[in-house]
């Protein structure tokens, strides 16, 4: 390899690890402190970059936090598209997406504030995340629906409402976790709790769809 190409490898791998570093930055800030209460300095420095460099990267502290969320759903949806399409019968498929979906909000569940606030401040931004991901891993997960219950797996029903229930019920836990704590539950995030959670979300969806819960 000659030295140009090696020198343009390295330079090519420091952008990306310098662009890796303040996403992380601004996904911690944007999840303690909110969009608006984010400071694009302290994130710098959380970064090891000066602020003009964070500027560089991205062109304002909106387009910094429109990243970040991207950057969570590019992926989440990498990840759930390969197990949604995989061959196969339905209902193993739908059991292990909906563990993956949980597993995924359970180890960052501090940023889901950060999609909170997407989903609030709409326009533009939230548009092209749905455009890019929400619509394909929605489209995905209708057709799971559509073959598990022309297969007869899954009992048949709405397969709009049917995905949209299986969805709340893995998010709304993690959602409403300030508000458990509040009310006394301080062990909700714990890993006993959490394993327990999963459980009953998985037992739910078996007893609610499945044709025959003791199956897979």
């Amino acid at each position: 390899m000659s030295s140009h190409r090696l020198q343009a490898r390295t330079q090519s791998a420091r952008r990306a690890e310098t662009r890796a570093a303040i996403l992380a930055a601004g996904a911690d800030a944007f999840a303690e402190d909110g969009l608006a209460g984010a400071r694009t300095d302290s994130i710098a420095a959380a970064a090891g970059v000066n602020k003009a460099m964070l500027y560089y990267y991205f062109k304002s502290k909106d387009q910094l936090f429109e990243a970040v969320v991207q950057d969570h759903f590019e992926d989440f949806n990498r990840r759930a598209m390969a197990v949604l399409e995989a061959p196969g019968p339905a209902a193993p498929i739908l059991l292990a997406y909906v563990g993956l979906h949980f597993d995924f909000i359970s180890t960052r569940r501090r940023y889901g504030c950060l999609y909170q606030q997407m989903m609030m401040t709409g326009g533009k931004p939230l548009e092209r995340l749905v455009k890019k991901y929400f619509a394909p891993r929605s489209e995905a997960i209708d057709r799971l629906l559509d073959r598990g219950m022309r297969s007869g797996e899954f009992r048949r029903a709405d397969r709009r409402h049917t995905a949209i229930s299986i969805i709340a019920l893995i998010v709304f836990y993690f959602s409403a976790g300030r508000v458990m704590e509040l009310m006394g539950n301080t062990e909700a995030f714990t890993d006993a709790t959490l394993k327990k959670r999963k459980q009953e979300v998985l037992e739910f969806i078996r007893h609610a769809l499945f044709t025959d819960p003791s199956a897979n």
